[in-house]
């Protein structure tokens, strides 16, 4: 069974947006973009502001892709379900929270950090913000190129469970009080998988596993998802320039 990607968005160190509005995408190391009220909602978001930094981030990349798939706006919750893949998660608010809990200056610990530290948090303001009803949970990946998301996103949808999926990556790298060095870019990237798109829906193309576990695109295989987005950009613009 294949199903088709409706939507793309991503915030990376090279800029942040739906697909759409792009002709090109890139996850390079470097310091990301600054996530403001208007740059990811049509709507203001008030409660962006006391998000923790990862939460905010990947809260951004699926309001993008729910953008770029139209599914955005909404006036009665959705079966809607969310994956994300992430190495470090949210391990930076939990050492900053836990500095909280060790200071000396005989303050209670943070409630504010306390709440974002899980990873799975955003996943939560996410099904608030876009009235998402469906399953949602973060796998750890050690090197998470999203595809263990994309996988289990399909098959949630192939055993019917499930008929719209947003799945990816989100990662703000290693936290530098750690010391390690880590090539892993951050940044956080998710896709809008649907069984039965709208008619009016663009779909860029149809996603599926073979008998192997294999993803393939358009019968090609995929082995990482910034692939997968720079061939959805090549068929979109093929598609807007006939």
């Amino acid at each position: 069974m294949t199903v088709d990607i409706t939507g793309i968005g991503w915030v990376t160190a090279a800029g942040m947006g739906t697909a759409k509005d792009h002709n090109r995408f890139a996850m390079p190391n470097g310091p990301l973009p600054n996530i403001t009220l208007d740059s990811a909602y049509d709507k203001a978001y008030p409660y962006l502001r006391r998000l923790d930094e990862y939460s905010r981030l990947g809260l951004a990349a699926i309001s993008f892709a729910l953008k770029d798939s139209s599914l955005h706006e909404w006036n009665e919750k959705r079966h809607i379900g969310i994956i994300s893949s992430t190495a470090y998660g949210c391990l930076g608010t939990d050492i900053d929270y836990f500095e909280t809990v060790l200071a000396k200056n005989k303050l209670s610990p943070s409630p504010a950090l306390f709440a974002y530290t899980l990873p799975n948090s955003f996943l939560g303001e996410a099904a608030i913000r876009f009235g998402l009803t469906g399953m949602n949970f973060v796998i750890s990946e050690p090197v998470p190129t999203g595809l263990s998301s994309l996988q289990m996103a399909l098959d949630c949808i192939a055993s019917g469970e499930i008929e719209k999926m947003l799945c990816g990556v989100c990662d703000l790298g290693c936290p530098p009080i750690l010391g390690v060095k880590s090539s892993l870019p951050p940044g956080a990237l998710f896709f809008m998988i649907e069984r039965l798109p709208g008619k009016d829906s663009y779909s860029y193309g149809p996603v599926g596993l073979d008998r192997k576990g294999r993803i393939l695109f358009n019968r090609t295989e995929i082995e990482d998802l910034t692939v997968l987005v720079q061939k959805c950009l090549a068929r979109y613009r093929a598609f807007r320039d006939k």
